[in-house]
């Protein structure tokens, strides 16, 4: 495959996914089945908390409309006074005043109470109970025996309407109080224009009939306003109580995974010491064993078994390294040792470091580096496990006859990059996810022989995030992998002259080195988009 071959897609972590139907369909089952049993045990059809509310805001409003109404019973006291006897009138106004009073008694005695089922419908009953009272109060002064003229029968249904008005809004809380309040008033008004036997009193008859029929159906508006308000209001309620009781969960869960991971931090911290102390003398012996230090064995065998047990000790002590390396990352323990470092020459010495795998198996290992890049401010030990990470990788994953490209250079932004691209057998799109999280491992890697922890790409992204830069991993299956990381400007260290002994171009005839030809070249590489 050639550096021209098509460039892979930049894989992007996939969205959250939607909150599972199934939970939504149990938490609308359990919500029916609650309003159901609420139902069942209301005598309104709502639930009971609503019916305590209801005939609460009707307590309150009556005693809100208190003077309002004591204001109404001595107008119509009075006025009533002069069409018939004014002793009459005072003690139809003193009777009122005194079921008004019993009225209000009554309401601040419920408020007083505290909210209990059967409590709530003994109260609504008495609502429904006085107020049927009150308006029989109000038909004991409507219904006038005598012949009316047109200014006492408009006077008399200015009077009945505004009564009827009055009561209706003040216990739309309560429908049925609302209409034991205003249709003894209506009923009585009606039939003493009736009665009188003319067209037009017939007229304003079926105007009290419909004026009841419209206050009663506002009345209904606006107990059903309410009860919606009261409803959505307990739906607020109760999905503050789940966030709470959500958002108390997550944190007793986040506390045990953090006292989890410290336990974790502090056994691998423990472990470290006694894992790697053997495991040094046995690399030792191991060594001095293969070497024939002391003399040849006697049995060629066993210089084979001696190299088997000190490349066995290698690579478990990598592993063991690897594990308490992220465990450090992971607790925030991992401390950059920084100081001024050159990419190249990080990336060249790897290079040697591991040519001899590569050439063992074929692989042609090419080095693109752009000239007179000056250091960057990193921890080199750093930088150096990125490089052998990302290269042992390609190496691992690139069969025989195939290429490796390691690219250095600027991004757009003013920083610097690494590229480790390679020509091996790709990655799936859906397996990405899985070789960037700790201990996972792709379905390639799995068959390969030389089999990892999975630790290799974490660990080198966690590295690079902690020097503030961006890890991008491009692949392609069948076609290859690419590995691009970044540095962001300001670990650029611009203000050094760059090293002498650097890697040169691969045309250096062909590259004007002034700062001018410089700001005009192309970067090679676009930091978050890829080559």
């Amino acid at each position: 495959m050639s550096e021209s071959a098509e460039k892979p897609e930049v894989f992007q972590l996939p969205a959250e996914p939607p909150v599972a139907a199934p939970a939504r369909n149990r938490r609308a089952a359990a919500q029916r089945v609650r309003e159901a049993r609420d139902r069942l045990t209301s005598t309104s059809g709502t639930r009971p908390a609503f019916d305590h509310e209801l005939v609460r805001q009707y307590a309150e409003t009556r005693l809100s409309a208190s003077y309002v109404v004591m204001l109404l019973v001595v107008v119509t006291g009075v006025l009533f006074g002069i069409w018939m006897d004014p002793l009459a009138a005072g003690a139809w106004t003193v009777a009122m005043l005194s079921i008004h009073a019993v009225v209000i008694r009554n309401c601040n005695r419920f408020l007083k109470e505290p909210a209990s089922v059967p409590r709530t419908r003994t109260w609504r009953r008495r609502f429904v109970l006085l107020d049927l009272l009150y308006g029989l109060a109000w038909t004991a002064i409507l219904i006038h025996p005598t012949e009316l003229n047109v200014v006492s029968s408009t006077l008399l249904m200015f009077l009945m309407l505004l009564v009827v008005a009055v009561s209706s809004m003040l216990a739309a809380s309560l429908p049925i109080a609302a209409l034991a309040a205003t249709m003894p008033v209506t009923a009585a008004i009606a039939v003493n224009f009736a009665l009188s036997g003319s067209f037009d009193k017939y007229v304003l008859a079926a105007l009290t009939v419909a004026a009841e029929g419209y206050f009663a159906l506002l009345a209904h508006r606006l107990h059903s306003t309410t009860l919606a308000t009261l409803q959505a209001r307990a739906e607020k309620d109760v999905l503050i109580a789940e966030l709470e009781q959500s958002k108390a969960i997550s944190d007793e869960a986040r506390h045990r995974a953090e006292a989890a991971n410290v336990a974790k931090s502090r056994f691998l911290a423990q472990m470290s010491h006694e894992l790697r102390t053997p495991l040094n003398a046995i690399l030792g012996f191991s060594e001095v064993m293969k070497s024939e230090i002391f003399g040849a064995h006697a049995v060629p065998a066993y210089k084979d078994y001696s190299a088997d047990i000190h490349n066995s000790g290698v690579h478990l002590l990598n592993l063991i390294n690897e594990i308490l390396d992220l465990s450090r990352i992971e607790a925030g323990r991992y401390e950059l040792n920084e100081e001024a470092i050159s990419l190249v020459h990080v990336v060249t010495d790897c290079h040697h470091l591991l040519k001899l795998r590569a050439t063992s198996r074929g692989i042609t290992i090419h080095e693109v580096f752009e000239q007179g890049m000056p250091r960057i401010w990193g921890d080199e030990r750093a930088v150096r496990q990125v490089v052998l990470n990302l290269l042992s990788n390609a190496i691992k994953f690139t069969p025989q006859g195939g290429e490796i490209w390691l690219k250095a250079g600027w991004t757009a932004s003013g920083g610097q990059y690494l590229s480790v691209k390679d020509t091996g057998s790709g990655i799936p799109e859906e397996e990405i996810p899985i070789v960037l999280a700790s201990f996972g491992q792709g379905s390639n890697s799995i068959k390969s022989a030389e089999q990892g922890a999975g630790l290799g790409l974490p660990i080198a992204k966690s590295l690079i995030d902690m020097h503030g830069g961006t890890f991008t991993l491009k692949s392609k299956l069948r076609i290859g992998t690419e590995v691009i990381v970044t540095f962001p400007p300001e670990r650029v260290m611009s203000a050094l002259a760059p090293l002498a002994d650097e890697a040169p171009p691969l045309q250096p005839d062909s590259v004007d080195t002034s700062e001018n030809a410089r700001a005009r070249r192309q970067p090679i590489m676009n930091a978050g988009t890829g080559l």
